[in-house]
C-alpha cells in the first residue's frame, strides 16, 4: 500500500527502547481474517494513543508500505 489506512485490532504491545530511543511493536490482526494471523508494526511511542491497548479497534495509517500513524 503506497498511501492509505486499514483497520485492525490490537493483540499486544511491547515497549522497546533502541539506543534510548523508545519505539513500540504493535502486534495486530485484520478484523476480516479468519484465521486472525498476527501481524506487527514498529512506531514510534508518539505516534499512538496515550490510552491504547489490547483489544482497541484502531486506524493503522501508511505510507511507502510501512505504518506510520495509529489513531483509535
Amino acid at each position: 500500500m503506497l498511501k492509505g489506512t486499514r483497520t485492525a485490532i490490537v493483540r499486544r504491545i511491547q515497549p522497546i527502547s533502541i539506543h534510548g530511543q523508545v519505539s513500540l511493536d504493535v502486534f495486530w490482526t485484520d478484523p476480516e481474517d479468519p484465521e486472525e494471523e498476527i501481524r506487527h508494526a514498529r512506531v514510534g511511542d508518539e505516534t499512538v494513543p496515550r490510552d491504547l491497548a489490547p483489544g482497541d479497534r484502531v486506524t493503522l495509517h501508511y505510507i511507502l508500505g510501512s505504518v506510520t500513524k495509529i489513531t483509535k
